[in-house]
């Protein structure tokens, strides 16, 4: 069993930069792919970004590619996502989600392929 606890959100002008962290228990997170998730209200929870848990291998949704960065801490058992050049279209509470796998290079990119999730942290960004 894996729990995960997200943190990092709040206000931020566009432009700016924040780092989420998503801080999981359980003695196998390293051998779990992860990912991150947003939703804003009345719209479907979309894909953010992924990692497998070897780490060699991530896969970023088209908009966010080249603003942000997925990483994991295997020591700390937390996975982070460093958000530069924020805008306001990514205004969204954000979620990370845990997949165990046997597969060290393999990621996942849909929310029904995730079996552990977090409890989302706001993030909002002005113009």
């Amino acid at each position: 069993q894996v729990q995960l606890g997200e943190s990092g959100g709040g206000l931020v002008q566009a432009g700016g930069s924040l780092r989420l962290s998503c801080a999981a228990s359980g003695p196998t997170f390293s051998r779990h792919a992860m990912g991150w998730f947003r939703q804003v209200p009345g719209k479907e929870r979309e894909f953010v970004v992924a990692i497998s848990w070897s780490g060699r291998n991530t896969y970023y949704e088209n908009s966010v590619r080249g603003r942000f960065t997925i990483s994991r801490d295997y020591a700390k058992n937390t996975v982070y996502l460093q958000m530069n050049s924020l805008k306001p279209e990514d205004t969204a509470v954000y979620y990370c989600a845990a997949q165990p796998s046997g597969d060290s290079g393999r990621y996942y990119t849909s929310t029904y392929e995730y079996s552990y999730w977090g409890q989302g942290t706001q993030v909002t960004v002005s113009s």
